[in-house]
């Protein structure tokens, strides 16, 4: 007999005849389509032979996967910060993420969990013009937390806000293919962008641009907290703690945001979160240290939940600073990084390695072996590109914390014993993790990071690695690269645009700032006491970080 415990356990299996077998299928599918009683499921399975435990196990688990109303979700979280803000804009790590994409504020679109695109607070779109025009048909019957009703003018001003020269959003490079944004009335927004781009409803699901209620005069009320997601916020502390309670106006009540209330802590310590997990403080966590996940696996209910996207570990170098100005220094850095020894001893092997490419195992365009070899761990190499740049030698900092990615502090002691070989000595600067990312990425020329990836390639392109991205966290300009990110946004054929992202790959690999060691698996875990769909977002780590309006408590 199967384990009756087993998540796709099936009555059917205790039962040798055939004849019993189809009984005990169309019983159980009646059951679980709700054309038979749960009364009724268990006099039948036992009338038919089946065990009280698995019959029983049957009925929690069809209970246990009925999403239901109530209760409070306590999250930990890590990427908070005390100066995080609630502007869209600023939005920087997970703490923010989750509380204000996954739970107060809505975006124009949304990705579900299967990776494909959908309507959310525009609930459908459509292009002409070959791409270069789309319209967006706005939800009606959707009120803000305030009791304002949404109309186009709240969706125009929210993405404007993004746009322009003056703009200091991370978004900016997002959005910067928008010619204008406009509203056709209260219940419709036209969208011109400079060239066709089949990805633009893909790329206004992302985090920065949430929607917010606009003051009347082309700016939004961004202060406020004020959304239209299916959370509404009481407290804010910001990286430490948010409160928020369920919308009883939400658009969409009834097929998500399930909780009466959620509770999100700020947890930056992995032994602390784990301990929180474990003791039932909490009910789901997020970035499992690679070498402590096996012991979620030892604790009573709790369990394990892990996805694959495109979340990487790099390591920005700034290539407007000494002495990463020479592409040949920056290809010696990527030469020195033993990136088997990181993913057996850093990720335990939780994850793929990386290839100095952003694009990731989840992406459509990603170069292959043969178009892109791997980069492999050589000293003797990084010795001659250093004497190419005229180094004999060479002595440098690498700053890091956790937060920057688990473990990244190891991670730089094997980088610095790893790159004695070569000639270069590192000093592993431990970087205190509040407030990490204001002080240290970005500000520093060399550093240790983490990107979760984007579902296109324009868009991770556009927000990190174009000249004038927002979030250029290499200081990288490439006028080649820019052209084609150019056209290939443009290009409709997609062997053509296959072709160009394959060269812009290959363009950052060996001229960029990036070094990126790894894709790194998302390490997550909650509590039997919550329910999770048998889909997952992998986008984001927490369900796409929607966990508070697609999760429940059984």
């Amino acid at each position: 007999m199967e384990d009756p415990r087993n998540p796709m356990y099936d009555i059917a299996s205790e039962v040798a005849d055939k004849e019993t077998q189809i009984k005990a299928d169309k019983l159980q599918t009646g059951f679980l389509s709700g054309n038979i009683s749960r009364r009724g499921f268990m006099t039948g399975a036992l009338a038919l032979g089946v065990s009280m435990t698995g019959a029983s196990t049957v009925v929690e688990q069809a209970l246990a996967a009925t999403p239901k109303a109530g209760g409070r979700l306590k999250i930990g979280i890590t990427g908070g910060s005390t100066s995080d803000v609630l502007d869209p804009g600023q939005i920087l790590d997970a703490f923010n993420i989750n509380v204000l994409m996954g739970q107060t504020r809505g975006n124009m679109t949304r990705i579900r969990p299967d990776g494909q695109i959908e309507g959310d607070l525009c609930e459908s779109f459509e292009p002409s013009n070959g791409g270069k025009t789309w319209k967006f048909n706005v939800r009606q019957g959707v009120e803000f937390h305030n009791g304002k009703s949404m109309t186009s003018e709240d969706i125009v001003d929210s993405i404007r806000h993004h746009m322009g020269e003056e703009s200091t959003s991370a978004a900016k490079g997002i959005v910067s293919g928008i010619k204008s944004i406009t509203a056709d009335g209260k219940n419709t927004v036209i969208v011109e962008l400079n060239e066709g781009n089949a990805d633009i409803p893909v790329a206004l699901s992302d985090y920065h641009l949430n929607i917010c209620p606009s003051n009347g005069d082309g700016t939004i009320d961004w202060q406020s907290g004020v959304g239209a997601g299916g959370y509404v916020l009481e407290e804010y502390d910001p990286g430490v703690r948010a409160f928020t309670t369920k919308n009883p106006n939400y658009w969409n009540t009834g097929n998500e945001a399930y909780f009466d209330e959620v509770e999100t802590l700020g947890i930056i310590d992995p032994t602390a979160r784990m301990s929180a997990l474990s003791t039932g403080a909490i009910d789901c966590i997020n970035n499992v240290p690679p070498k402590t996940a096996s012991r979620l696996k030892q604790m009573p209910n709790v369990k394990t939940l892990i996805s694959t996207g495109n979340k990487q570990v790099t390591l920005p170098m700034h290539c407007d600073k000494e002495p990463f100005t020479d592409p040949n220094v920056r290809n010696a850095i990527k030469h020195i990084v033993n990136r088997q020894e990181w993913l057996d001893k850093v990720l335990f092997g939780y994850g793929e390695l990386g290839n100095d490419n952003p694009i990731g195992p989840a992406n459509i365009y990603r170069a292959t072996t043969d178009e892109l070899p791997q980069r492999e761990y050589d000293p003797e190499l990084a010795k001659s590109l250093l004497k190419k740049a005229g180094h004999d030698g060479l002595s440098i900092k690498f700053h890091a914390a956790d937060t920057g990615f688990a473990g990244a502090v190891d991670a730089g002691s094997l980088m610095a014993e790893s790159a004695k070989a070569a000639g270069i000595n590192i000093e592993v600067v431990r970087e205190p993790n509040d407030g990490y990312w204001s002080n240290v990425w970005m500000q520093k020329a060399f550093s240790a990071c983490y990107w979760s990836g984007r579902p296109t390639e324009d868009w991770i392109f556009s927000l990190i690695y174009a000249s004038d991205a927002g979030w250029n966290d290499t200081n990288w300009k490439n006028a080649g690269f820019d052209k084609l990110l150019l056209e290939a946004r443009a290009e409709t054929d997609t062997s053509k645009r296959r072709s160009m992202y394959v060269e812009m790959q290959q363009i950052v690999h060996n001229d960029g700032g990036l070094c990126l060691p790894l894709f790194q698996s998302e390490l997550m875990g909650y509590r039997t006491s919550v329910g999770v769909p048998d889909v997952v977002g992998n986008d984001w780590e927490l369900d796409g970080h929607r966990c508070s309006l697609r999760w429940w408590k059984t």
